[in-house]
Formats: C-alpha cells, sequence, structure tokens
C-alpha cells in the first residue's frame, strides 16, 4: 500500500515475536518501523527493514512513528499508553487495559482529546474455538443461554522465567493475565453482568501472586462461571454451555499461538485452521429434531484484530475493540478482587 501505518512495537518478548510484530510485517497497511530491544538485536535479524530503539521514550519521540503499541508489563500500561497519546501517536495496548478503573478512564478521556485511535490488544476474540462458540450463541443453535463455564488452564508449578510477572505488583497474576481474556470473551458475547462473585487465590507453593480465580458473573437468567487454574493436569473443555434446546461442548483448540512461536508467518490460506478432532459437540433440537453432531471451527486470525485498526486509522471504520470494552474488563476483574476479600457478591 501507498501508505502504510508506520508503526513502533515497544518490547520483542513473547508478545512482540509471536502476537504483534508476524503480523505487522504481513499486512501491507504497515510498516514495523522500530522496535525496543535494549540490548539483542532479535527483530532486526527476522526482519532487517526494522530499526532498534534503546527505550520506550526514545520510540515515543520518534516522529515517523504514527502507531505505538505497548506490549510491556501491566503496570505500565498507562503509563507507555499516555505517553504515547500525548505525543499524538496512536495506541495500541496490550490487555490487560490498565491495572486500574481511574487508569483507563483518563486513557479513554484522552485517547477522545487528543483525536487519536487507543485499541486494546484482545486477540483471544479471533481464537477458533472462542469464534465457533459465539455463532452458536448469536444463531440460536441451543436456545436461551442458561448457563455457561469457560476455562483457562495450565499445569505449571514453578514461577515464571519472566520476573515481573511473579512479583507482588500491581496488575500482575491470573486474574488480570488469562482472566483479561476470559471476562473479554464473555462480556462481548453477553454484555456486562448485573453483578459478579469471584474467589481469587495462590495456590503454588512460591508464588505470590493470585494463579487461581473463578468468577461467577450474573445475569438475569444467565449465569457465566470463568475459571483459571495453575495446577490442571488433565485438560478440561474449554467451554461449556447449557441452554434452553441444548448444549455445546468445546475444547481449547485455536493453534495459532503454537505456529507463531515456531516462526511460521500468518500469511497462508489456511492460516488457523482448527483439526477435525477438535471440533465443539452440539447436542440440541432444531426444528423440532434431536441434533447431536460435531460442528465445524473454521480458522482463527489475529490478522483481523490488525486489519481492524488499520481499517479505524485509514478508513474511519469502528475501533475493533474500544478502551471502553477494555475499562469494562478491568471493572470486573476490580470487583472480582473486591468481592473475593470480602467473600460478597458485588454490584456493578
Amino acid at each position: 500500500m501507498s501508505n502504510p501505518i508506520k508503526t513502533g512495537l515497544c518490547s520483542y518478548g513473547h508478545s512482540g515475536y509471536a502476537f504483534h510484530a508476524p503480523f505487522i510485517h504481513v499486512n501491507p497497511g504497515f510498516e514495523l518501523t522500530a522496535v525496543v530491544e535494549r540490548s539483542k538485536h532479535l527483530a532486526q535479524q527476522r526482519y532487517p527493514y526494522t530499526k532498534i530503539l534503546p527505550s520506550v521514550e526514545a520510540l515515543i519521540a520518534d516522529p515517523s512513528i504514527e502507531l505505538i503499541v505497548v506490549n510491556t508489563p501491566n503496570g505500565t500500561h498507562y503509563e507507555y499508553s499516555k505517553a504515547a497519546l500525548l505525543a499524538g501517536k496512536h495506541v495500541v495496548v496490550e490487555k490487560p487495559f490498565t491495572v486500574t478503573v481511574a487508569e483507563g478512564e483518563e486513557l479513554v478521556e484522552l485517547a477522545k482529546k487528543q483525536k487519536k485511535m487507543l485499541s486494546v490488544y484482545q486477540n483471544r476474540r479471533y481464537d477458533s474455538d472462542y469464534k465457533i462458540v459465539k455463532h452458536v450463541v448469536e444463531d440460536d443453535l441451543i436456545g436461551d443461554v442458561l448457563e455457561v463455564e469457560f476455562h483457562y488452564d495450565r499445569f505449571k508449578e514453578e514461577l515464571s522465567y519472566k520476573k515481573h510477572k511473579e512479583l507482588s505488583t500491581p496488575g500482575t497474576g491470573v486474574l488480570y493475565d488469562l482472566g483479561s481474556h476470559l471476562i473479554d470473551q464473555a462480556l462481548t458475547i453477553f454484555g456486562m453482568p448485573k453483578s459478579v462473585f469471584g474467589d481469587v487465590r495462590i495456590i503454588r507453593r512460591d508464588s505470590v501472586v493470585d494463579d487461581y480465580f473463578e468468577l461467577l458473573l450474573y445475569y438475569d437468567q444467565l449465569r457465566v462461571r470463568l475459571k483459571s487454574s495453575y495446577l490442571v493436569r488433565e485438560t478440561l473443555p474449554a467451554y461449556l454451555l447449557h441452554g434452553r434446546r441444548g448444549s455445546f461442548i468445546k475444547s481449547k483448540s485455536d493453534i495459532q499461538e503454537a505456529l507463531l512461536m515456531k516462526g511460521v508467518l500468518p500469511d497462508t490460506p489456511d492460516w488457523g485452521a482448527e483439526a477435525p478432532h477438535e471440533w465443539g459437540l452440539l447436542h440440541t433440537e432444531i426444528n423440532g429434531k434431536v441434533v447431536k453432531e460435531y460442528l465445524p471451527g473454521g480458522n482463527g486470525n489475529y490478522m483481523e484484530y490488525y486489519q481492524g485498526v488499520y481499517d479505524a486509522i485509514r478508513e474511519g471504520k469502528p475501533n475493533p475493540v474500544t478502551p471502553e470494552d477494555g475499562l469494562n474488563v478491568i471493572r470486573v476483574i476490580e470487583a472480582g478482587f473486591r468481592s473475593s476479600e470480602t467473600g460478597k457478591i458485588v454490584e456493578l
């Protein structure tokens, strides 16, 4: 394209390597202009045209850059996003949007004042497994949805090698980390709940950050249970939905992260295609006939997010994930912690 969005990436760790740089590189609407790396020059080895800068401050100060991707530790999201907006940049900020609702509200207003796009990178909206779950609900395949359970589990007793993730500082822990994905997925389908009950705990021996949570989101008739634990050895279904006519059960099966970590670029026609053995089980009633079958999962594709960012900046189309969406996730997280501390349901 004749006018690609010159983009700067604030770090080149796991998220920079896997979730951002490949999509910016492959999409002709973007140019990966600069990456912050303080010592290694790994990004330049893979993308030789990209310049390496020593600090986020230097990146934000670069007049050639139009879009800043804030993919640094959670506690820095507010600071760096604010600085980038004040410098007149568009901003994509990793989830969680901010640590507190107050920080998020300030950024929402600042983006409006600066007339810049501020978007939250909620990439799990573009997972193949989640997309078929959303289809089941929106196409009314199981009738009125009454009970939902979303899981995002791991089995890892040892602490992360990423030291900043294991410090008891604002924004760390599994509720901010994996919880941001599950909450966003629930809110995108079902909207904001009326109230929240939370149980947030530390279960690994040497951990000082929460590594287990269960949230119960209350709607009128519907109940949505969101769960994550670092000590689940046996894989459980990631999505369980029960409605007035039937049920849908689905594994967490999106293959994009595994491919990206192997260095595969997202530029093939079959990108993100699910294997048939991962298809979800639909057991329901359609037109008076009982149906029990496996639904094809389709393709996941995080490029849909970045194409949405391009369309928002260049074409004036809707922001793919608004800061208000990100803010609602933080509202639920804060309510979950408050509920866990008090043992009471928290109204929203």
